[in-house]
């Protein structure tokens, strides 16, 4: 039997709405990132995440190189940021602000959350990576919400009053 087409399967799995992240890392010197909204919690005990970088990403392999990375939970004014880091080609980094982790990985300024760990396993999942880390520290902002991704377009949550 065979399964569904791919525009079906994207359509149906666009209504599943989702938080974005921009992982990023130090590639020797030079800050690397990108968008991926494929990220779970993965273990409370150890600590552990879950995300699942596209096997055509070409930052990707930069990121996986160094070893160490942060995770970050962008906040909702951030559609523009993360926009930036789904762009292949361009200087992702540039007029972006950013302190290091205590491993080196960059922590996006203003992100809702930042999440340091070091890579786990890289397994096979068909067009994309699953990679598991192990959770070094977490960090928590300021920010009121997250962003978020539904229906192939950011959108952000009202407040619960």
């Amino acid at each position: 039997m065979a399964g569904p087409d791919a525009a079906s399967f994207r359509d149906v799995l666009s209504r599943f709405a989702t938080g974005v992240v921009v992982v990023t890392a130090l590639a020797g010197d030079r800050p690397v990132g990108l968008t991926c909204q494929s990220f779970t919690a993965l273990s409370l005990d150890p600590p552990m995440i879950l995300f699942c970088p596209g096997r055509s990403s070409t930052s990707w392999p930069a990121v996986a190189g160094a070893g160490r990375l942060c995770v970050n939970i962008l906040s909702a004014d951030q559609d523009l940021l993360s926009a930036g880091f789904a762009r292949s080609g361009a200087d992702k980094f540039a007029g972006v602000a950013w302190t290091p982790l205590p491993g080196g990985a960059p922590a996006l300024d203003g992100a809702a959350a930042h999440i340091g760990a070091h890579i786990a396993a890289i397994h096979d999942g068909g067009d994309h990576h699953i990679v598991t880390c192990h959770v070094e520290s977490v960090r928590a902002g300021e920010h009121d919400g997250p962003l978020v991704y539904y229906r192939s377009r950011y959108r952000r949550l009202l407040p619960a009053d």
